[in-house]
């Protein structure tokens, strides 16, 4: 059975795709400045992530500078911004939009309605609770997920480091004629 050109290269790309996604894995998880960094991109897109839909995807802007100012990792942002997408959902109906309800005065939609031009007051009349609920939402569970995203990064660090020295100290050894093991 002969394999097409069209079909061959179909499947070159996608292995070259899934190398190409490994390898940027392993710069995220090497990344210069190490696990702290990640850990503040995480949480800073995650945090973003939280706002961004009521505000029609202009809050994904902020990135940028956050990542800049708090020093983080720009992919690691672009990770939790991606994270925050699939929990978005759940977390605006359990969460944003009652701790937004909870902490906007009671008039102050109507007054701010009054105050601003006529395309944001339509978009903060229905979702100004949401802006604001996922403001102190996104910057709470961007907060908490900091700590164990830095973790799992510097275990995996350590392990490496460790993993390192062992053959070294084999390769060191095994150079030297010593007796050890010869696995």
């Amino acid at each position: 059975m002969q394999v097409s050109e069209g079909a061959l290269r179909k499947k070159l790309d996608l292995k070259q795709m899934g190398r190409w996604f490994k390898y940027k894995y392993l710069l995220l998880l090497r990344a210069k400045g190490g696990p702290s960094m990640v850990a503040t991109g995480f949480s800073i897109g995650l945090a973003v992530e939280m706002f961004t839909l009521p505000t029609v995807g202009l809050a994904f802007f902020l990135i940028f500078p956050l990542v800049w100012l708090l020093r983080g990792n720009f992919a690691g942002a672009l990770i939790g911004f991606v994270f925050g997408k699939i929990i978005y959902v759940p977390m605006a109906i359990l969460f944003n939009k009652p701790v937004g309800s909870l902490v906007v005065p009671p008039g102050f939609k109507e007054y701010l309605i009054h105050h601003v031009p006529a395309f944001l007051a339509n978009v903060l009349k229905g979702s100004l609770e949401l802006i604001v609920g996922g403001m102190i939402v996104g910057g709470i569970l961007g907060l908490i997920m900091y700590f164990p995203i830095m973790l799992l990064l510097r275990l995996h660090a350590n392990r490496r480091r460790d993993k390192r020295r062992v053959r070294k100290e084999h390769q060191h050894a095994m150079a030297s004629g010593l007796p050890g093991d010869t696995d």
